[in-house]
Order: structure tokens, then sequence, then C-alpha cells
């Protein structure tokens, strides 16, 4: 009797479903056929949700092994960095790169809270789209883990090189979290802001002579394209269910891109004062804030933001102008 109850009441094993490990990576060709593939971001999030029936714990599985393949350690990376080997530049853009990455926990920390209450307001109207923006969020843990790799790292590194370490009311004051925005809104300008971090990262990892600063900056700058393509995804999915207005995006690439716009950071005429939270990016200066404003840094930030708005819209646009043009039509003006 009791071997039949035993066997009554264990739940059902579930059988291997190999389409878990189909989901294509975003960089796949889509005209190769499916099969086991490394890990990567999925790219076509509603036709995952809508065409495919992925369910939630399809998609967290492929985040996760994303997320386990590429994990570093800051503590093992800190140790390859000859100190004094690092010049009055490089010592500079650690300590602005610390803190930088300070409010990004923050802007995560948004990013999770808006996602769960959005989840929850499409959960009866839009199961499809509840489901896109709780993979979001819970994406967001993984992003956040990376980000306290950035912040640590450059902050543990800047102390290193005898910095004086941010007190606990500066630290308090930069885990202000961000106001809330439309979603789409949000995920497009996160999309934009990573990729312009990965070319800062970038450009500076080209000027850093020691190998282990260098390594530590290319390993911040992959983090940073990785989140890049995460949130273009995630921005897609919206569009792409309907539930968002596209224009949004095109409204926050105007943003960027106009002349004086937040692609120019700290370099620009008039920088807003904002009480609510601090962006790092309006505080870059001296050498730092150079490197990021540099002809060839922005010419390389303008067209990931183009290539992006594309990628999340299908409408290819080469300038501001066009950008704008864009956005006033699907305005209606």
């Amino acid at each position: 009797m009791s071997s039949v109850v035993s066997r009554t009441s264990m739940p059902a094993v579930a059988r291997p479903e190999p389409r878990l490990y189909e989901v294509p990576p975003l960089e796949a060709d889509s005209s190769e056929p499916l099969g086991p593939s490394r890990p990567g971001v999925i790219r076509d999030l509603y036709r995952a949700f809508k065409e495919e029936g992925r369910t939630l714990m399809d998609i967290t599985w492929e985040q996760h092994r994303l997320h386990e393949s590429r994990r570093w350690s800051a503590v093992e990376l800190l140790s390859a960095v000859q100190l004094d080997q690092l010049t009055e530049q490089d010592r500079f853009v650690v300590w602005s790169a610390g803190r930088a990455e300070m409010t990004a926990k923050p802007s995560a920390d948004r990013m999770s809270r808006l996602a769960d209450s959005e989840c929850r307001r499409f959960l009866e109207k839009d199961p499809v789209v509840a489901s896109i923006i709780q993979s979001l969020g819970t994406w967001t843990r993984y992003w956040n883990e990376e980000e306290s790799h950035h912040e640590m790292g450059f902050s543990q590194l800047a102390r290193m090189l005898g910095f004086a370490p941010f007190d606990d009311a500066t630290v308090i004051d930069q885990r202000k979290v961000f106001p809330d925005d439309d979603l789409l809104r949000t995920v497009t300008m996160l999309s934009f802001s990573e990729g312009i971090a990965a070319v800062n990262y970038g450009q500076y990892g080209r000027r850093a002579k020691d190998p282990g600063l260098k390594l530590l900056l290319k390993h911040v700058g992959a983090d940073e394209v990785q989140h890049m393509q995460y949130f273009t995804s995630f921005a897609k999915a919206l569009v792409d269910s309907g539930a968002y207005a596209m224009k949004e995006c095109f409204a926050v690439a105007h943003f960027f891109l106009r002349d004086g716009g937040e692609l120019y950071g700290s370099a620009r005429a008039h920088v807003e004062t904002r009480t609510t939270h601090t962006n790092w990016w309006d505080h870059l200066d001296a050498v730092a804030g150079e490197a990021a404003v540099a002809p060839e840094m922005i010419e390389r930030k303008r067209s990931l933001i183009l290539h992006s708005l594309k990628r999340i819209t299908g409408i290819s646009c080469a300038s501001a102008e066009q950008v704008e043009d864009q956005w006033m039509e699907l305005v209606g003006c």
C-alpha cells in the first residue's frame, strides 16, 4: 500500500524537451537548422513566446546558460594589475569608471521594479506580453550582478591606487533609484546607454598598456555589449507585440542624437541638474570625458544607436535628421 501511495504521490518526471536547447543565439544565422547551440542572447523573444510556445522557464534557462558561461572574477583580475605600471591617465580612468558604475545598481533596481509592475498589468489582457516583460525582470538579476563586478572592480582598484574611498553618504546618495518612465522608452534608453559604455571601455582598453588593466576593461566592455544586445532584444519584443508605441523608440533616439543630446555626455553646453538621481554620464570630466567625445568615439556611438534602433523597429535611419523625420511621421505631425 505504501509503495502505491508513494508512486501516486510523486510528481511526474518531466521528459527532456530538446527544444529547450534550440533557441537560436542573437548572432546566429536564422537560415541554419535549429540544434544544440552555444548560449547567446535570444534575439526574437516575441516569436519565441507567441509562435514557438516557449515558456518562461525555457527562456530563463537560456539566460542562465549565457550568464554562467560568461562569469568572471573581479578579485582575480585585480590581482593581475601591476599598479606601478599604470599611467596618470589609467589612474584617472579607473577612478572615473568606479564612480560611474556606482549608479548602475539603482538603474537595475528601477528596471526590476518597473518590469514586475508592467508584467502584472498585462497578465489578464495579454499573457504573451506579460511573459516577455517577466523575462526582462528575471534577467535584471544577472545584469545587476555583472554591474556589481564593474563597480567593485574599478572602485577597489582605485583604492589600491591611493584614491580615497567613497564615504557612506556618497554611496547612499548615488543609490537613489531612478524615477519610472514608460517601459519601452526605458529599455530603449538602456540599450543605447550600454552601447555607449561599451565604446568607452573599448577606447580606454586600447589606450591602456598594462595587460591586467586591459583585461579588466575588456571583460567590462564585453559585458556592456551583452547588456546592449539584451535590451535591444527586449525592446524589439515589446514593439513586435504591438502593446507599446514604436514612436517612443525614435523619441529616445532623437534625445541622444540631436545637437547637444545625451550622446555628448558631460561635453554638452548645458548638462541638466538632477535631484532625483545621479546620471554618471553627466559627470565624466578631464581625461575620461575628453576621450568619450573624441570624433571617432562619437561616430561609433552614433552608429551603434542607429543599428540598435533598426534592430528594435525594423526601420533604418542614417542620421539624426532622419530619426527626427521618422519620429514626427509616427507621431502624426
